[in-house]
């Protein structure tokens, strides 16, 4: 997984040579705005985890991302850019009748079972990053751009401002409800503090699919099997 980076910044620099080297008649880029913003709306996948754990995971984990992005055209091929950004994304597992002990005090994360007691309907980990993501980027015509084919790769890097688990509505395990109790634990010492991830994206026009993949563990060595996100989904924007 070390190679990706440097597999990343290998096309990254091919592209950029690309554009470089071709020449282009001059065109009108008026309608095509500088900064814009993304807005994306994932599912998330935690790869590598146990089955002990992916067999409590739910099937649809959604969350979202946020960007504030500023594209920069290539002179001599405007068709290519480069961008970046800033912005916060966030990961939500939800889990059906097992709980996460992110405030205790062991060396390992306790993923404990609850279905043979009082379990919560919903509960959820979740997490949010404040990140930079830089990207190369290809629109097929450069003067319409909600007309266009856009491609997009890059990478991006993260903090860690929160982890936190959220359980609502206490029930037995035969699925009776107890009471709607909202219990909310905050600990971010077993995950660890930043992140890098790989990113890609393929549209036309303001919609496009995206992927990213991280390159880092979402947990510290040692204290959970190595686990990397995956997020797949919608991305809305100008590019």
């Amino acid at each position: 997984m070390k190679k990706i980076p440097v597999i990343l910044i290998a096309i990254l620099a091919t592209n950029i040579a690309f554009a470089q080297t071709t020449t282009q008649k001059k065109l009108n880029l008026s309608e095509r705005a500088a900064d814009h913003f993304v807005l994306q709306l994932a599912t998330n996948i935690w790869s590598g985890a146990p089955d002990s754990v992916t067999n409590y995971i739910k099937g649809f984990n959604r969350s979202a991302n946020f960007y504030v992005m500023y594209d920069i055209p290539f002179k001599s091929n405007p068709k290519f850019s480069a961008a970046i950004g800033i912005g916060v994304t966030t990961s939500n597992i939800y889990f059906k009748k097992m709980e996460v002990d992110v405030t205790a005090n062991s060396p390992k994360l306790p993923f404990t079972r609850t279905d043979t007691g009082f379990n919560f309907k919903k509960y959820k980990v979740a997490t949010s990053y404040l990140e930079i993501p830089l990207e190369i980027r290809f629109m097929s015509k450069p003067e319409e751009p909600n007309k266009s084919m856009k491609f997009a790769i890059g990478v991006k890097g993260g903090i860690l401002l929160n982890a936190h688990t959220k359980g609502k509505n206490l029930q037995n395990s035969a699925g009776v409800r107890i009471n709607n109790a909202v219990v909310k634990e905050s600990q971010r010492s077993y995950f660890n503090s930043s992140r890098l991830a790989a990113t890609a994206r393929v549209g036309y026009g303001a919609f496009s699919l995206f992927g990213s993949y991280n390159i880092t563990n979402v947990f510290k060595d040692g204290v959970a099997a190595d686990t990397k996100l995956i997020q797949v989904g919608l991305s809305i924007s100008g590019l």
